[in-house]
């Protein structure tokens, strides 16, 4: 349902040589804009995603979904995984849609934020350490901060890492990562839930906590 005055698109931003397709949500009054990397093997259209987005939009966040990678992209990592952990290139990818973001009319004086799940966290970890004076917070569910070990100390937005407190191998991965990070931060977990979150209300909590964050820092 759009609500009155709501800005709902689906746009095409170049990085490097290639076009990467996004859904963009602005609602009326909104001040902050969030940008969402999501893990691999999923999309723009991820229903956790697209879950946490709606709410978000409900709140007066802006949104913007991305495809990280191409459909050609896509294909060719379905069968040889050569994209998934190529995190450098997801990062950079998130730099230019950030870029493309200060320099459309619509969203040019939205404050910016990430929001990154599974290997997209580390993405944007990496994207925002890259562009300090730009991101103003991020958020990783269930993400692989560890996988920006070498970036983590330069990232100065407050981050946000939220776990399943049931995911425990990747718990240890982000209690390790939360240690090299020397921004604002805070490490939640979620009693209960596994990776995914698929637990009965569990995904709900983590945007309850990440709209909670974005509020404050956006």
């Amino acid at each position: 349902m759009k609500s009155d005055n709501e800005v709902r698109n689906e746009v095409r931003i170049l990085s490097s040589k290639v076009h990467i397709n996004g859904n963009l949500v602005i609602p009326p009054s909104t001040r902050g804009i969030v940008l969402f990397a999501h893990g691999s093997g999923s999309s723009r259209f991820s229903p956790r995603n697209t879950y946490v987005a709606r709410l978000m939009n409900k709140q007066k966040i802006a949104t913007l979904l991305i495809d990280l990678l191409t459909a050609e992209e896509e294909a060719v990592d379905e069968y040889t995984g050569q994209y998934r952990f190529n995190i450098n290139l997801l990062a950079e990818r998130l730099v230019d849609s950030t870029n493309w973001l200060k320099k459309k009319t619509a969203t040019q004086k939205l404050t910016i934020g990430y929001f990154g799940a599974s290997t997209g966290a580390a993405a944007a970890l990496i994207a925002a350490a890259k562009l300090p004076d730009d991101i103003k917070a991020v958020v990783s569910r269930g993400g692989r901060p560890d996988l920006a070990s070498e970036y983590l100390l330069m990232v100065k937005a407050p981050t946000l890492l939220i776990v399943g407190g049931d995911d425990r191998e990747v718990l240890e991965l982000n209690k390790q990562a939360f240690a090299l990070l020397r921004s604002g931060k805070k490490l939640e977990v979620v009693p209960g839930a596994t990776h995914l979150f698929e637990e009965p209300g569990k995904l709900e909590q983590v945007a309850e906590i990440a709209i909670a964050w974005f509020s404050k820092y956006l």
